[in-house]
């Protein structure tokens, strides 16, 4: 179940539970952006696209949130523990990225 990151040439390896936790929620979000565009496409009232719009942001908000609790908990966990102290910088610059 090796993913590999467009982004970089970095892989990381889950758990089949972490695998499927993180798929089924991004096909839930990937549901909310659809309903989202045919709410546009037919017209829907702005307050409620904007509802929708703000369920879809929180979901993917606790995506985000899963996601960076497993990184650091595996990976920068892992690496620091094998003496790769560049992972805390890079876990800063990433945090940095998020709280943008």
């Amino acid at each position: 179940m090796e993913q590999e990151c467009n982004c970089c040439h970095k892989t990381k390896q889950r758990s089949p539970e972490e695998y499927s936790s993180l798929i089924n929620r991004l096909s839930r979000i990937e549901g909310q952006i659809r309903g989202i565009r045919g709410m546009v496409e037919k017209d829907a009232y702005c307050a409620d696209i904007l509802t929708q719009v703000a369920a879809a942001s929180a979901a993917l908000n606790a995506f985000t949130k899963e996601l960076l609790a497993s990184h650091i908990k595996t990976c920068v966990a892992d690496d620091i523990r094998a003496g790769r102290d560049g992972t805390v910088d890079e876990l800063v610059a990433l945090l940095q990225k998020l709280m943008r």
